[in-house]
């Protein structure tokens, strides 16, 4: 499954992740934001089970924002879940 997600509060304006029919992330995509950062969180988590990333990432902050690219990938995951699309 592909998740297609819009993040708000951030500089990064799309994530897209892949994630396998076991629940692992297979692949992450970040539009925009510090490319050096996006690229790290997203090799980071490829491999990793979704639920592991959402416990690492959800709650990061971004200097003085409430949220962080990391925090939105975590809010991207779990919308998937809450849709019954994840494992």
């Amino acid at each position: 499954m592909t998740i297609n997600y819009i993040p708000n509060g951030v500089c990064s304006h799309n994530i897209s992740v892949t994630v396998s029919d076991d629940g692992i992330i297979e692949n992450v995509t970040f539009t925009g934001g510090c490319s050096g950062n996006t690229q790290g969180v997203s090799r980071l988590c490829e491999g990793m089970k979704v639920d592991d990333a959402i416990g690492r990432l959800e709650n990061i902050k971004c200097g003085t924002r409430n949220t962080s690219c990391p925090a939105e990938l975590a809010k991207a995951l779990k919308k998937a879940y809450a849709q019954g699309e994840g494992a």
